[in-house]
């Protein structure tokens, strides 16, 4: 059974319904959002009732605007009238039907269909001493439904009542699609004083891997040099790339772990390593992007963005990595001067697995 969620304005003139708070983007298309808006016509004085969607990059709370400066810029934004109905009588979903059945003649349906282009829900974590004002959701990208009592829908000469309005923060999320076969890359490195190169390969037994679940990495290697590999470090980094004004690309080591070997020179190699990249492990880290999340609940590290093609997106674009370090120390007389690092990089993808799809509804709100 789902939850209908529910939350009333504060004159209670009207409530505003949503069956869910997380909305599937399955790349070629995204969930409709739809609900319903409750009206008692006598609260309204004349005016008339509205309802958007909006997707918003917000880089600081709304506690924080004290010269009347927004810390928030809308990417995406929709607006409707529901009250007095502006479009007929329009087919309405199961949900709605369901609410309509509870909330009755009061009830105002509304949808609104995303784009394929938006931004997942995405927060930045805060350091261990960021308390107060700064949280978790001030920074990063996220979703409102927000139902509002105005004479005119968008007049920035008018203002609106807090009393008068409802609202409710939403997620757009992506699961993780069918698994393929992991990527694979090779790569050879020759060195000074050496006329004979090192040969690695490291690969992934999958394309995609879930959050919480450690990842195998298979690591191959032919030494032809005179060196000793003793390290090979494998780590997993993060990279953030924040779409607005301009694009800029964050890197965060999010897993790492070293192991000591001894490969002689002249020799074959072939190991797997495992590693699990952890929101749990970062906790005392800052700047890392975080799955969205709805009040105090649990999430995880971002899930990786899965785009459609190269159509331009907005906000906050996840992306992985797994990188191999393999550190060989020189023989002869300069020993450990004479170190080198070969390095290789492999693609990832960390996401969530789709859950079972729910069919019952639940008519009982939640006032969220």
């Amino acid at each position: 059974m789902s939850k209908v969620y529910k939350k009333t304005s504060g004159n209670g003139t009207i409530a505003l319904y949503l069956g869910k708070r997380d909305f599937v983007d399955h790349v070629d298309r995204v969930d409709v959002v739809d609900g319903i808006v409750k009206v008692d016509p006598s609260g309204l004085n004349g005016r008339k009732v509205f309802v958007y969607l909006a997707c918003a990059f917000r880089y600081g709370s709304d506690d924080l605007d004290v010269i009347g400066l927004s810390f928030r810029r809308d990417i995406w934004l929709k607006k409707v009238q529901v009250y007095p109905a502006a479009d007929g009588n329009p087919t309405k979903t199961p949900m709605q039907e369901s609410l309509l059945k509870k909330v009755g003649e009061q009830g105002c349906p509304f949808s609104f269909q995303m784009p394929t282009n938006l931004p997942c829900s995405v927060s930045l974590h805060p350091g261990p001493n960021d308390n107060g004002k700064f949280l978790s959701q001030a920074c990063g990208v996220d979703f409102e439904v927000k139902a509002y009592i105005a004479n005119e829908a968008s007049n920035p000469d008018e203002v609106i009542d807090k009393k008068d309005t409802c609202r409710l923060m939403i997620r757009k999320i992506q699961f993780a699609p069918t698994n393929k076969a992991g990527p694979k890359v090779e790569v050879s490195k020759q060195f000074m004083m050496s006329d004979k190169p090192i040969h690695m390969e490291a690969s992934l037994e999958k394309e995609i891997y879930y959050h919480g679940d450690p990842i195998t990495v298979n690591v191959k290697i032919n030494n032809e040099t005179s060196k000793t590999i003793k390290k090979i470090k494998v780590s997993v980094d993060q990279l953030a790339n924040v779409v607005l004004y301009s694009s800029d690309t964050y890197t965060k080591d999010v897993c790492s772990d070293e192991f000591a070997e001894n490969i002689a020179a002249n020799s074959t190699f072939e190991k797997s390593y495992q590693v699990t990249p952890l929101l749990s492990n970062n906790k005392e880290k800052r700047g890392f992007a975080i799955d969205g999340k709805l009040k105090d609940e649990d999430t995880n590290l971002a899930s990786t963005t899965l785009s459609q093609g190269e159509k331009e997106m907005q906000g906050i674009i996840i992306h992985y990595k797994v990188k191999v370090t393999v550190t060989a120390s020189g023989g002869g007389l300069l020993g450990g001067l004479t170190g080198s690092d070969v390095v290789v990089e492999l693609p990832l993808t960390l996401m969530s697995p789709k859950p079972a799809e729910i069919t019952d509804v639940a008519v009982d709100a939640v006032e969220a």
